[in-house]
């Protein structure tokens, strides 16, 4: 490899920065564009979900190679409801990702390549050799920040093959009948054929200490009380996903440097559910339709729609607050419940994070499933630290 041979480089291979190589390559196809991945395939070891209202019709057209599975609507169950909600439910793969990603690229796809440095122009690998290119993008997943608080949503899934049929035919997005001692719990389960299932246990929790070897319990335990049989486990993914409760944004910005970055590394992510896929995929379509992709113009580009983003996602950090503030950590399910029980529209606008100032007032009215006080502790709490940036 040349030096100064590239346009745009993409350190690390996750989805944030294989969409915008894939969108560049499509819109842009002239430029020459490099992505840099330490492992042996791209795009890890994940599923990736969403909601159809969560992106654009023409965003849906050009990810369509990328969907393994879609479900017309889901199940949540509560201890004192179950509830079934329309709308296609939509899962992509890291395998399908990995070989959409592998045909698109090519030779510019260059896995089991660390990364020792980088700076906005220039990436220094393992062996000494160094990149150069008009801007580099660090999308490396995410790094705690002194700037941001966060919770955590931290879970353990297993693909199974079952002896027998589930008898699923939607996925059941939040289980929470299960054990509630150790804050807000949920099984997550995706039926991908009628004798396969991933099965996740999910925990809301203050930091990720999720034990993995209990998780696995859980989920065994649960598929029993299903009556589902379990045969053969296929693979095993897990994860610690940031819920933002507050931050310094402009603070955050600051310290990148000038480093162009994106997904979970440029904090762009869903406040609440942490699904980050509808913002990397319209991060995506923002950087390939620039006519100039210096690191500079790029920086820039990302920091103003990061920024805007974390304004948009302020009500959101705000029931966060509340979420993992007020209340007795075993009563959180009550939050969710209440939510649950809400129009169909507000929580698809929920997750799309386009909700309305009429749908914010609904959330909020009516007597609240935590305390009034702890409530409005959990709302004001980290404004004073962080009152001049708190909502920018």
């Amino acid at each position: 490899m040349s030096a100064a041979r590239w346009d745009v480089i993409l350190v690390g291979g996750g989805l944030a920065n294989g969409l915008i190589a894939w969108r560049l390559r499509q819109l842009q196809p002239r430029l020459r564009v490099l992505v840099l991945e330490s492992d042996a395939e791209p795009g890890g070891n994940h599923t990736w979900s969403f909601h159809q209202r969560d992106l654009l019709p023409g965003q849906h057209r050009w990810i369509a190679p990328l969907v393994a599975h879609r479900w017309a609507g889901y199940d949540v169950r509560f201890p004192a409801m179950n509830r079934t909600l329309a709308g296609e439910y939509i899962s992509v793969t890291s395998e399908r990702f990995a070989t959409v990603i592998r045909q698109v690229l090519g030779d510019s796809l260059l896995t089991g390549t660390r990364a020792l440095s980088l700076t906005p122009d220039t990436v220094t690998l393992s062996d000494g050799q160094t990149l150069n290119a008009a801007a580099v993008i660090d999308g490396r997943g995410y790094r705690p920040s002194p700037h941001l608080i966060v919770g955590c949503q931290a879970f353990l899934g297993q693909e199974w093959s079952l002896s027998q049929p589930h008898g699923l035919t939607r996925p059941i997005l939040m289980d929470a009948t299960v054990d509630q001692s150790a804050g807000y719990r949920f099984v997550y389960t995706l039926p991908l054929s009628d004798h396969r299932l991933l099965i996740e246990d999910t925990h809301y929790i203050d930091r990720a200490t999720l034990s993995e070897e209990r998780a696995r319990q859980h989920i065994r335990q649960y598929a029993e009380r299903q009556g589902w049989h379990l045969d053969r486990l296929e693979r095993e993914e897990r994860g610690n996903l940031p819920i933002a409760l507050a931050g310094n944004a402009r603070a955050f910005w600051q310290a990148q440097a000038g480093q162009p970055c994106s997904g979970l590394r440029a904090g762009l992510f869903h406040a609440t559910t942490g699904y980050s896929l509808p913002q990397a995929v319209a991060l995506a379509d923002l950087i390939a339709a620039q006519p100039v992709l210096d690191a500079a113009t790029l920086f820039s580009l990302i920091e103003g729609y990061a920024l805007a983003q974390w304004r948009r996602q302020g009500f959101f950090r705000l029931l966060n607050r509340m979420l993992f503030l007020a209340g007795r950590p075993d009563g959180r399910w009550r939050v969710m419940q209440r939510f649950y029980q809400l129009n169909h529209g507000l929580i698809a606008r929920f997750y799309a994070g386009q909700l309305t100032l009429q749908d914010r007032v609904r959330i909020l009215a009516g007597k609240p499933p935590v305390p009034v006080g702890e409530a409005l502790r959990a709302a004001l709490k980290y404004t004073p630290r962080l009152r001049a940036f708190h909502d920018e």
